[in-house]
C-alpha cells in the first residue's frame, strides 16, 4: 500500500505550487483590470457626430427631385454647355460640295455671255450642274429618237482631258481637271436649246445650220470668258475659244445628224 502511495506521489509530482497559482490568478486579475480600463476608456469616448457642425445636425438634407429624374442646379447646367452644337454645323449639302447659289450664278453667267464672270466662283470643282446638263442632253436626244448617252459622256471626257492639257500649257498658274470639267459642263447648257429644238422640228436645213452655229458660238464664248477670268488669261480669249468651238461643234453634229 505504501508503494502505491509513493507511486501516486511520484506520478503527479510537478514543479507547480500554490504560490504559482496565486501569482497567475493575480496576473489574470491585473489583465482583467487592464482590459476593463481599456473598455471604460473606449466607452468614455464621445460619438463621431459630436464634432459635426450644429448646422448640419439641425438642418437635415432632403431630396426634392423625382424618381429617375435628378435635380440639377443652375451651376451644374452652366458647366454642361457645349461649344460645338448642332446649330453651328454647316448644312449637309454644303459639306457635300453642293451650293445652289453658286450653281445659279454659274448658270446665269453661261446664259449671259456679256456678263463678267466671277473667277472665285468659277474656279471650283463643282460637277453637280455638268452632270445634270449631260443627262438632260442625253434625255432630249432620246426624245428625238437618238440614243447617244455613251457618245455624250465619251466626248465630254476626251474634251476635258484635251482642254486641261492645253490650258496648262497656255496659263502660268495650273488648272485642275475638276475645274475644266465644271466649266465645260456648265457651258453645255445652250446646247440643250439645240437638242430640244431637234425634238420639235428637223435641224437638217438652213435654219438648223444657222441655229447650230449660233449655239456653238454661244457655248465657246461663255467657256472662253470663264477660263480667262478664272485663270487670269486676259488677251487670250480667242485662243481659248477656238478649241472650245471645236468641242461644242462635235455635240452640235451629234444633235443635228
Amino acid at each position: 500500500m505504501s508503494n502505491f502511495e509513493q507511486f501516486h506521489v511520484d506520478f503527479y509530482q510537478s514543479n507547480y505550487t500554490i504560490d504559482d497559482q496565486e501569482e497567475g490568478y493575480n496576473s489574470y486579475g491585473s489583465n482583467g483590470n487592464l482590459s476593463g480600463s481599456r473598455k471604460s476608456q473606449t466607452g468614455e469616448q464621445p460619438p463621431a457626430d459630436a464634432f459635426a457642425p450644429s448646422e448640419m445636425l439641425l438642418t437635415p438634407q432632403s431630396y426634392t427631385g423625382q424618381i429617375l429624374q435628378p435635380k440639377y442646379s443652375p451651376d451644374t447646367l452652366s458647366h454642361l454647355s457645349y461649344s460645338d452644337g448642332f446649330d453651328e454645323e454647316p448644312p449637309l449639302l454644303e459639306e457635300l460640295g453642293i451650293n445652289f447659289e453658286h450653281i445659279w450664278q454659274k448658270t446665269l453667267t453661261v446664259l449671259n455671255p456679256m456678263k463678267p464672270a466671277d473667277g472665285s466662283i468659277m474656279n471650283e470643282t463643282d460637277l453637280t450642274g455638268p452632270m445634270v446638263f449631260c443627262l438632260a442632253l442625253g434625255a432630249t436626244l432620246l426624245l428625238a429618237g437618238k440614243v447617244h448617252f455613251g457618245y455624250v459622256y465619251g466626248m465630254s471626257a476626251i474634251g476635258c482631258l484635251a482642254m486641261h492639257a492645253l490650258l496648262n500649257l497656255m496659263s502660268i498658274q495650273g488648272v485642275s481637271h475638276g475645274c475644266v470639267a465644271s466649266v465645260l459642263g456648265y457651258c453645255l447648257l445652250p446646247m440643250l436649246i439645240l437638242s430640244s429644238s431637234a425634238v420639235v422640228f428637223s435641224l437638217q436645213g438652213i435654219l438648223g445650220t444657222l441655229l447650230a452655229l449660233f449655239i456653238i458660238g454661244w457655248c465657246s464664248l461663255s467657256a472662253s470668258k470663264i477660263f480667262t477670268s478664272a485663270l487670269a488669261m486676259e488677251g487670250q480669249q480667242l485662243l481659248i475659244a477656238y478649241p472650245c468651238a471645236l468641242l461644242y461643234g462635235l455635240f452640235a453634229l451629234l444633235t443635228v445628224f
